[in-house]
């Protein structure tokens, strides 16, 4: 096998170091090839020469594929590696990074962590308008538009109140009842007002309402040692300005689940590590294994938010009209191309202290790029899944600014 050939040459030079990418990359393919394995057996490859590896050479092995493939599709390889076996998966849990010190999205729950603080990280979103969809991806170059890796999708569900923005991990089973819900956006009648319901507990001790959307939601589960809820995460209101829709929009973004002292130096934001049980069997590449004793750390020891610290609240960044181009304009930095009432850029608001360098920090900005592409680019201490909702807001018609 290519893993033994590795650890005979490895062990052959005495350091026991990998030297080249050429053994990373038949690291790689035996990794791979356990995977497609351990698919089909499960648990049973625990046992298993992989899993007996020496642990200091199974880490160095670890660490070069994961060193070496740094971006998509690469990527892939390390990801193979975590669905080997449990001690592969430990092992490659501590070794990768989460988004807001990589600055990579690279297993599923990493739609759900908190973006990169030194940087944005650009995505774009696609809209299909034929069947009402949404697909946002994670760039894979600088260039406004590429191939992109799939991160999330949303379906529109309109309602005689209401309108829903139901988002999955799956590109096209996107519902409520399926093992890949992630959460949604519903609006009120208006289209002004918004609520962001996450599927599983922001934070420890997070409570979920009761209402008959709830009930629904529960009823219709796959998997019921995974039940997908509607925790509320944010609520999003627009403001009706004073040119109306000739205006720019002016956005109102309370993040309930993010404390305001998260932008601060040294602030955290709560950090979900465990997709639910039924979300993570839906990737057979990516069987990772549960226990009763992990299960109960799907959130890490974030910060609640209390009266004392108060949520997170992002206001749009107001725009400076153009006297040339007879216009509102705001600098995206290349980001956005087209000129439309849908763009923004998202910043701290000061509620009640002084404006600060930490408030004219982008957030989150949005625009168009085309008919039906746009750039959405974000950052600590919101995830891509926040951001991902707060852009479909946008794309909501605003009734009452149309009348």
């Amino acid at each position: 096998m290519p893993i033994k050939s590795l650890i005979h040459d490895m062990r052959s030079r005495s350091s026991r170091a990998v030297h080249d990418g050429s053994a990373a990359a038949a690291a790689s393919a035996a990794a791979e090839e356990a995977a497609a394995r351990a698919a089909a057996e499960a648990d049973g490859l625990s046992l298993s020469c992989w899993a007996n590896m020496p642990q200091e050479l199974l880490r160095e092995v670890l660490v070069k594929i994961e060193a070496s493939e740094g971006s998509w599709p690469s990527r892939k390889s390390v990801v193979a590696c975590a669905g080997v076996c449990r001690s592969w998966r430990h092992l490659v849990k501590e070794i990768v990074k989460v988004p807001e010190v990589s600055g990579i999205l690279t297993f599923p729950i990493s739609v759900k962590q908190p973006g990169p603080r030194e940087s944005l990280l650009q995505c774009f979103i696609k809209r299909n308008r034929s069947n009402q969809t949404y697909h946002l991806y994670v760039g894979l170059t600088n260039a406004l538009s590429d191939d992109g890796k799939f991160l999330l999708a949303a379906r529109k569900c309109r309602r005689p109140t209401c309108t829903d923005y139901v988002i999955s991990l799956h590109a096209d089973d996107v519902s409520k009842g399926s093992c890949t819900y992630v959460g949604k956006l519903r609006s009120n009648f208006l289209g002004t007002k918004f609520t962001i319901s996450d599927g599983q507990p922001p934070h420890p001790g997070a409570k979920m309402p009761k209402s008959r959307s709830t009930r629904l939601v529960s009823s219709k589960q796959v998997s019921p040692r995974a039940p997908a809820g509607n925790y509320p995460v944010a609520h999003i209101s627009y403001e009706l300005n004073v040119l109306g829709s000739r205006g720019p929009r002016r956005m109102h973004c309370t993040m309930d689940a993010i404390p305001a002292s998260a932008i601060e130096a040294g602030g955290v934001a709560p950090t979900q590590t465990e997709l639910p049980l039924s979300s993570v069997e839906f990737f057979p590449s990516l069987p990772f294994f549960r226990t009763k004793s992990n299960r109960a750390e799907s959130v890490s020891s974030g910060p609640l938010v209390s009266q004392k610290d108060g949520a997170l609240v992002l206001r749009n960044k107001a725009p400076r009209w153009h006297e040339q181009l007879q216009c509102w304009c705001l600098n995206f930095h290349g980001r956005v191309t087209v000129a439309s009432v849908k763009n923004f850029q998202l910043v701290a608001s000061p509620e009640n202290e002084p404006a600060g360098p930490q408030h004219e920090k982008i957030i989150l900005q949005f625009g168009k790029v085309g008919k039906d592409l746009f750039t959405m680019d974000y950052r600590y201490p919101i995830s891509a899944f926040q951001a991902f909702a707060i852009c479909l807001s946008s794309f909501d018609t605003k009734i009452a600014w149309d009348a």
